[in-house]
């Protein structure tokens, strides 16, 4: 943060000293994206004007004070999507070449000859077509895969998707799938999109990975789908509430893997974004259009 402090008086604090740093702050980077502690220092966020969240979602910082107030909110789109495009390639993977289970025979010195799926050929349909969502279409078209996006509005000539079906289209789109993959924001037009009604309408053989939100699931629909067989398995980096509790049934579903959050971890990534806070705070000061201008009506960058 050396360049920063050149220019200006930094000031570093948790959650419980969130009100006091904020008083007479015009900027905050807020470097815990999941934190809930903003709304309770608002009263201390008169000379606020712009907020840095270092996440592609925003969904946690906008509540109704917020929105409705002068204050700039940009997100760090762009550091993650490789990565994460990255993880939803290794899950495909593993859920085609069956690794968990090769992994538990190799624990119990069995050798049990077994085939494999392809993944050439296969279906895909990615939920948010924002660019997380765009560079895991690039990835998995790349290796051989059929993929369509599912957004706002429909769509026929898409670079990325080439078909983009709409949002209430959803229950016909995953019908066609052999895995769907969500990468949607969490907007109040998302939360729950997955439920009941779109897992039935799934193939009994797809599966489901999630790296957008938690809350784009309902979770309990989710669990019964998996254990009656209405889908055949999930990955899941996100949760409605993280952690998941140690005695949540998702833990033993031998067709789920989970993992804490972290598709888009990468090493290196809190320097990169560090970088992105920094590029847009000189941005700032030369009077430049900031990057990735959140549309807090909207909850993203528009475009996305």
């Amino acid at each position: 943060m050396a360049p920063v402090t050149e220019h200006a008086t930094v000031r570093c604090t948790d959650a419980a000293g969130l009100a006091d740093a904020l008083d007479g702050a015009h900027v905050l980077f807020a470097f815990d994206f999941l934190s809930n502690a903003l709304p309770h220092a608002w009263h201390a966020a008169g000379s606020l004007e712009w907020i840095h969240v270092a996440s592609a979602g925003v969904d946690a910082l906008m509540f109704p004070e917020l929105r409705d107030s002068d204050v700039t909110v940009t997100n760090s789109r762009g550091v993650f999507d490789g990565a994460i495009a990255e993880y939803v390639l290794a899950q495909i993977l593993s859920f085609v070449k069956d690794l968990p289970e090769s992994l538990r025979l190799q624990r119990n010195r069995v050798w049990k000859h077994r085939e494999s799926e392809r993944i050439t050929g296969r279906s895909v349909l990615v939920v948010g077509t924002g660019p997380i969502g765009r560079a895991i279409a690039r990835l998995l078209t790349a290796v051989g895969m059929t993929v369509r996006g599912s957004g706002r509005r429909a769509r026929e000539d898409d670079p990325d998707f080439g078909t983009v079906t709409a949002t209430e289209d959803l229950p016909r789109a995953v019908a066609e799938a052999d895995f769907v993959v969500a990468a949607a924001p969490l907007t109040e037009a998302t939360r729950h999109l997955f439920d009941a009604r779109i897992f039935a309408a799934m193939p009994p053989h797809a599966r489901f990975v999630n790296v957008g939100r938690g809350e784009l699931v309902h979770t309990a629909d989710l669990v019964e789908a998996l254990r009656s067989g209405t889908i055949a398995g999930a990955a899941l980096d996100v949760f409605e509430t993280e952690p998941l509790s140690d005695d949540h049934p998702l833990w033993e579903m031998p067709n789920v893997v989970i993992t804490p959050h972290n598709s888009g971890d990468f090493i290196g990534w809190r320097d990169t974004l560090v970088d992105l806070f920094v590029d847009n705070f000189h941005r700032r000061l030369a009077g430049e259009p900031l990057r990735n201008v959140v549309d807090k009506q909207l909850g993203y960058v528009p475009g996305t």
